[in-house]
């Protein structure tokens, strides 16, 4: 049976606006075991982008545990976090936050430059990764030459690059059209079925059925937490599309 990757015990967040105090999160337990492929739904105000910020090492729990690879990487400082999320998780977000006048190449190295590798060695990871995710004639050109979907890419292998224990994917078909939203679905399944823990937050139902674990928030709870048994898959997901 696969590990336990995270573990969140009795999570609570809780924020003060005014005089007022908005509970976020209530009290949230659940666990992921490494290799899974989760999705994290929930309608405006239900705490999904709080726990988001959460499971990305963004912010802390006001009270209870969460354990990152059996870390409590709850009660870390900044730069504790920060070294944690270099090493532990890849982002892809919605708006892909690219360096716009850095090449794919350069915006796919630069968690690699933090984590203190040698040029030589950043070069090969970014080359890698690029060519992975269908990109090796296109590392040399900068995001306002990229298509959508082939910037989406770039994200994508910027939080492969490192390695991470989970790859944490903010709404990350949210500016994409259709057709381009089944093909960054169709590659984080490849790499799902290359063995990494991918958690997708999102609020479309079709984006979430490629998950095979659903997890709901309502009012700051887990509403549900249930496996998927129509996972959203075709054969030429398996590969990626070049635009």
């Amino acid at each position: 049976m696969n590990q336990e990757i995270i573990r969140l015990v009795d999570i609570v967040r809780n924020f003060h606006v005014g005089t007022e105090i908005v509970r976020a999160l209530r009290s949230i337990s659940l666990e992921i075991r490494k290799n899974e492929f989760v999705a994290l739904m929930g309608p405006s105000g239900s705490g999904k982008s709080t726990l988001m910020n959460i499971l990305g090492c963004l912010d802390t729990p006001t009270s209870g545990h969460y354990y990152l690879n059996n870390q409590d990487v709850s009660k870390m400082v900044d730069n504790e976090l920060a070294e944690i999320r270099n090493k532990e998780i890849g982002f892809i977000f919605q708006t892909f936050n690219l360096l716009p006048r850095s090449t794919a190449l350069e915006n796919v190295m630069l968690p690699l430059i933090y984590a203190g590798f040698n040029k030589s060695s950043r070069i090969e990871q970014a080359e890698k990764v690029l060519s992975d995710v269908g990109l090796s004639d296109r590392m040399t050109h900068k995001p306002n030459e990229l298509s959508g979907g082939q910037r989406q890419r770039v994200a994508v292998a910027r939080a492969l690059v490192n390695q991470p224990s989970i790859i944490l994917a903010d709404e990350p078909t949210g500016n994409l059209d259709s057709k381009t939203s089944i093909e960054i679905m169709g590659l984080l399944e490849t790499i799902h079925q290359a063995g990494n823990t991918i958690i997708v937050v999102t609020h479309e139902e079709d984006i979430a059925l490629h998950a095979h674990r659903i997890i709901r928030l309502m009012d700051g709870n887990v509403a549900s937490d249930e496996k998927n048994k129509n996972i959203r898959l075709m054969d030429y997901y398996k590969q990626p599309v070049k635009d």
